[in-house]
């Protein structure tokens, strides 16, 4: 199947990285003018010390100009702290947070960044306090796990956590109450959310759910090509959108309106859909083409235009939606011979391209097998999101600059796939979570030296 695709080279455009230290030309795109502007210092701080103004200006000058006022601001605009805090990569480490018996497969900050969720296989979903030294808030035992806890998602507000599991039943939890531990319907109620329509069709499995931004909806991908959207103040499904040709393995929302969802298949294809006329178009708003293989994840920009996707084909894609085609142009194909969870990709696949591809770059180094590897924008305030950062079944977490496409970082501690890995919304600091039940922190210490970097003991696994 693969040999219907053209080689790469032989195809119009180019690839943001060629490999994990090979570079083609830069993005030359909107959204890498936008970036740039969200990094880029005030023009009169470039002039606070002699010598040339040559980015990126040094952190000593950038201080010296604010005391001085040289921009008249008498302050850093959130420009200026990002270029001063995007140069400190939180890659020094690790420093482990805990140790579990089974997978990590799912974790999350909070929006302040004062809380992080863990979910594990082995139906432990554990909340720690950030600013309490990383004590354990919470520790939940999920309700009618089958298989393990595939996605979670925490409320805007912080009172509420949902779960999902390989069933059409989605659980939520009071995280907000006192007790530490949360047994499913002993030590406090899960309230069953059921994504079923009819009593025929709760032979699914849920691969993905989010909040809404304003805490009312939830919006879950599903094991049976569909995505449903569940309206919690009514209690109720709102809207099931049969979406793909197969599994839906993940979906989000594209900014704060909620009206943009976005959806990611093993049918290899990235859709956008619009809320607001679905009911009557009954169709995708837009189609994405690119991927060779199907995709695992998506993380919107938060800006309603801007997405980054994980595939199976091994790379990282981004995306615009104002490309998008209103159907499928090419055909889609899947290697049957070929199944990523126990095998490796072939390597003459590593050069093939879809034809009709419409991503803006891609990005190469990771490896997407075994599990459902996260990838994600680094945060607004820290970094101006001008970096990209995913997991690895190589064990391994890899930070792409968005722009040029560089790999700027490879952290090496886990000996098992690091599904998820989450960067802090304000402080330089990663936490990576893997197969080998290890929830790992990163950071930048604020000092010249590094601290000592404490290697697990290896131990056996089987996948």
């Amino acid at each position: 199947m693969m040999s219907r695709f053209v080689k790469e080279g032989s195809a119009k455009g180019s690839s943001a990285s060629e490999g994990p230290s090979q570079l083609s030309n830069h993005l030359d795109h909107e959204i890498a003018h936008l970036t740039k502007l969200g990094s880029k210092p005030h023009e009169l701080l470039t002039r606070a010390a002699p010598g040339r103004s040559k980015l990126p200006i040094s952190t000593v000058k950038m201080l010296v100009a604010r005391e001085t006022n040289y921009s008249g601001r008498g302050r850093f605009s959130s420009a200026d702290g990002c270029h001063v805090l995007s140069r400190y990569l939180p890659i020094n480490g690790p420093l482990r947070v805990d140790r579990m018996k089974s997978r990590a497969y799912t974790s999350q900050f909070s929006a302040d960044g004062s809380l992080f969720v863990a979910g594990f296989q082995g139906s432990h979903i554990r909340i720690y306090n950030v600013n309490k030294g990383w004590k354990v808030q919470k520790d939940i035992l999920a309700k009618s796990l089958r298989w393990t806890i595939t996605d979670t998602s925490l409320s805007p507000d912080q009172q509420y956590l949902v779960y999902a599991s390989m069933s059409p039943m989605v659980h939520i939890v009071n995280v907000g109450s006192a007790a530490t531990e949360s047994v499913a319907n002993i030590t406090e109620i899960h309230d069953g959310l059921d994504f079923s329509v009819d009593d025929y069709n709760d032979e699914f499995g849920i691969f993905s759910v989010k909040y809404s931004n304003d805490g009312r909806d939830l919006v879950a991908a599903s094991s049976n090509n569909s995505i449903y959207v569940y309206d919690l103040e009514a209690k109720r499904l709102s809207l099931q959108i049969p979406a793909h040709m197969s599994d839906v393995n993940t979906v989000c929302f594209a900014d704060e309106t909620g009206h943009l969802l976005y959806s990611g298949s093993d049918d290899n294809l990235c859709k956008v859909w619009d809320r607001r006329c679905f009911i009557t178009k009954g169709q995708a708003a837009g189609v994405l083409m690119g991927h060779l293989q199907g995709i695992t994840f998506l993380d919107s920009r938060g800006d309603g235009r801007y997405l980054i996707s994980n595939g199976k084909d091994q790379t990282t894609k981004l995306w615009d939606i104002r490309k998008m085609s209103s159907n499928v142009i090419f055909p889609t194909t899947r290697d049957a011979d070929w199944d990523y969870r126990w095998m490796e990709y072939p390597q003459k696949a590593r050069k093939l391209r879809h034809p009709r591809d419409q991503s803006l770059a891609t990005y190469r180094g990771h490896s997407v097998l075994r599990t459902l590897i996260r990838c994600y924008f680094s945060p607004t305030y820290s970094t101006g999101q001008k970096y990209i950062y995913t997991g690895s079944s190589d064990s391994s977490v890899y930070i792409y600059d968005l722009v040029s496409g560089a790999q700027v970082a490879r952290l090496n501690y886990h000996d098992a796939p690091v599904r998820d890995c989450n960067w802090h919304p304000v402080y330089p600091m990663i936490i990576s979570s893997s197969w080998d039940g290890d929830i790992v922190k990163w950071e930048f210490p604020g000092s010249d030296k590094s601290p000592p970097i404490k290697r697990r003991k290896r131990r056996r696994k089987n996948y």
